[in-house]
C-alpha cells in the first residue's frame, strides 16, 4: 500500500479522500489554489502545498505544478478525486512517465470511455444495449439532419467529450435542428475543446440510472448495484437514491450481470459508473461511462457497507478486490441530498461568501460529507456544492421522514443555499411517490421556486 497519497483536488472531494487515507494510515498530501489556502480542515492534512492563484487553470488544473508537487512532498501515487483532471488520460500518462501510481483506470480506458461516441461502440461490443442513435460521431449538419430524420425526433445532441450537461441540446422538430446544432458546437468548443457531435433518439419520460462498478489488475469486476440520479436541473443532479424506485427487480437482474461482465471483459481497472437511461416500459438502455468515482458514490457505501476510495487505492495497489459479488449485498434505502451555496429563487446564482455559523445533524442514518467549518469562505470560483447529507433508513418512507429531520437541523449562517428546494422536494407527492423522471424537477416544481 502507498505510504504519502496526493489528493488532486480541492473542498469536500479531497476532505472525503483524506478521511480514508487517515484510517488506513497513509499520509495525505493536499495541493491547494491561494483561494484555499486557508481553509480550516487543511489543519487535518499532513502536507500542503499551494499550487498557484485561484482559478482552476491556474492550480487544480495545472498539470505540472501538481506532478511537482508530488514529487517534492515523496508521494508515490496521485488521487484525482471527481472533477478536475479525474477522467484526464494525458494526466494519467504524465503520472505514469513521472513513476508515480495515478489512483484510477488506465489511459487507454479514460480515452475509451471519456470519448462519448467510441465508449457506446466498445460498450455495444460487449452486450449492452445502447440507446438507438448514430455509430462514431457526426462530421457535419447534413449527415446529422439526415440521421435525426432516420432516427426519428425528438433527438438529442451530445458531444462526444462532453459531461455535466455541455454540449447537450434537445431537439423536438426538424426546424430546431440547425441552431441547436451551432449552438452545442460552439459550448462544447470551449468547455472541451472538441465541437464533435453524435446524435440519439431523446427517450422522453426517461429516468437516470447509474450502477457502480469497480475492476482490478487479476481479471475481477463487479457491480454494486445502482443509483437512481433523476431528480436533476440542467442535467445537473439535485438527489440520488438507491436503490431505485424506478426499477423493477427482473430489469435489474437481467441488466446488472450484463454491466459487470461487460466491465470485466474489457479489462477495466478501478471505479467507474456505467451511466443506463430507464424508459417509460421499464427498459435500460446504455447512455456512457464516468471513469472515476462519482459526487454521489456515498450513496453505494452506505447502501452496501463499503469505502470506495479504499477499494479505489486497493486495486491502484495492484491488489484484489476487497469482496466478491455475492458478498455485495444492499440494505435498506439511502438518500443522497446536495447542499449548494446558490440561490435557488434568483435563476440558482452561486452565492459565495464567508460560513458565519454551522449547524450538523447528528444521530443515526446520518452522514455529513464537508470541508467547511465555520468561519472559512466559500470563494467564487468553483462548483457551488459545500456538502451533501447522506441518510440511511430501513425503508424508502423512513428515510425520507430522517431526510426531511436532518435538513431542519442543517444550517449553514452566511451564505445563501438550496436547503429550503430540498425540503420542498422532500415533501412533493412526485417524489415521496417515487413516480418522477429527469424533467420532473424542471417541468413541475421549479415553476413554483
Amino acid at each position: 500500500m502507498f505510504r504519502r497519497l496526493l489528493i488532486a483536488n480541492r473542498g469536500e472531494v479531497a476532505a472525503r479522500v483524506h478521511k480514508t487515507c487517515k484510517r488506513m494510515g497513509i499520509e495525505s498530501v493536499a495541493v491547494v489554489s491561494t483561494a484555499d489556502r486557508d481553509a480550516q480542515w487543511l489543519a487535518d492534512v499532513d502536507h500542503v502545498v499551494c499550487i498557484g492563484g485561484p482559478r482552476a487553470s491556474e492550480s487544480y488544473l495545472d498539470q505540472a505544478a501538481i506532478i511537482e508537487a508530488a514529487r517534492h512532498t515523496g508521494a508515490s501515487a496521485i488521487h484525482p478525486g471527481w472533477g478536475f483532471l479525474s477522467e484526464n488520460h494525458r494526466f494519467a500518462v504524465r503520472c505514469a512517465a513521472a513513476g508515480l501510481t495515478f489512483v484510477g483506470p488506465d489511459p487507454r480506458h479514460l480515452r475509451e470511455m471519456g470519448d462519448k461516441a467510441l465508449a457506446r461502440d466498445t460498450m455495444t461490443a460487449l452486450g449492452l444495449d445502447p440507446i438507438p442513435g448514430v455509430d462514431g460521431f457526426l462530421p457535419d449538419l447534413e449527415t446529422a439532419k439526415r440521421e435525426a430524420d432516420r432516427i426519428g425526433y425528438p433527438v438529442l445532441l451530445k458531444a462526444v467529450s462532453g459531461g455535466g450537461g455541455k454540449g447537450m441540446r434537445a431537439v423536438d422538430e426538424p426546424g430546431q435542428l440547425a441552431d441547436a446544432w451551432r449552438d452545442a458546437v460552439a459550448e462544447a468548443t470551449s468547455a472541451f475543446g472538441d465541437g464533435r457531435m453524435y446524435l440519439e433518439k431523446r427517450i422522453v419520460g426517461g429516468r437516470h440510472v447509474e450502477i457502480q462498478v469497480v475492476g482490478d489488475r487479476w481479471g475481477q469486476a463487479v457491480h454494486m448495484h445502482e443509483r437512481e440520479c433523476s431528480i436533476q436541473r440542467r442535467h445537473q443532479k439535485v438527489i440520488e437514491e438507491a436503490p431505485s424506485p424506478g426499477l423493477s427487480a427482473v430489469e435489474r437482474a437481467r441488466v446488472l450481470p450484463k454491466v459487470a461482465e461487460a466491465v470485466r471483459k474489457s479489462g477495466y481497472i478501478g471505479a467507474g459508473t456505467v451511466e443506463m437511461l430507464l424508459d417509460a416500459d421499464g427498459n435500460l438502455w446504455f447512455m456512457e461511462m464516468n471513469t472515476r468515482l462519482q459526487v454521489e458514490h456515498g450513496v453505494t457505501e452506505e447502501l452496501l457497507g463499503v469505502d470506495l476510495v479504499e477499494w479505489q487505492l486497493r486495486v491502484a495497489a495492484n491488489e484484489r478486490l476487497p469482496a466478491a459479488q455475492d458478498a455485495l449485498t444492499p440494505s435498506g434505502h439511502v438518500i443522497e441530498l446536495r447542499l449548494n451555496a446558490e440561490d435557488p429563487s434568483d435563476g440558482f446564482r452561486p452565492c459565495p461568501g464567508t460560513v458565519s455559523t454551522l449547524n450538523w445533524p447528528q444521530g443515526e442514518g446520518i452522514r455529513v460529507d464537508t470541508h467547511l467549518r465555520a468561519g472559512d469562505s466559500i470563494p467564487p470560483f468553483y462548483d457551488s456544492m459545500v456538502a451533501k447529507l447522506v441518510i440511511s433508513g430501513p425503508d424508502r418512507p423512513a428515510t425520507i421522514a430522517r431526510a426531511r429531520e436532518a435538513l431542519a437541523a442543517s444550517t449553514i449562517g452566511g451564505v445563501t443555499t438550496n436547503i429550503p428546494l430540498l425540503q420542498q422536494i422532500l415533501g412533493w407527492d412526485a417524489f415521496v411517490s417515487g413516480q418522477y423522471d429527469t424533467k420532473s424537477l424542471e417541468r413541475d416544481l421549479l415553476g413554483a421556486v
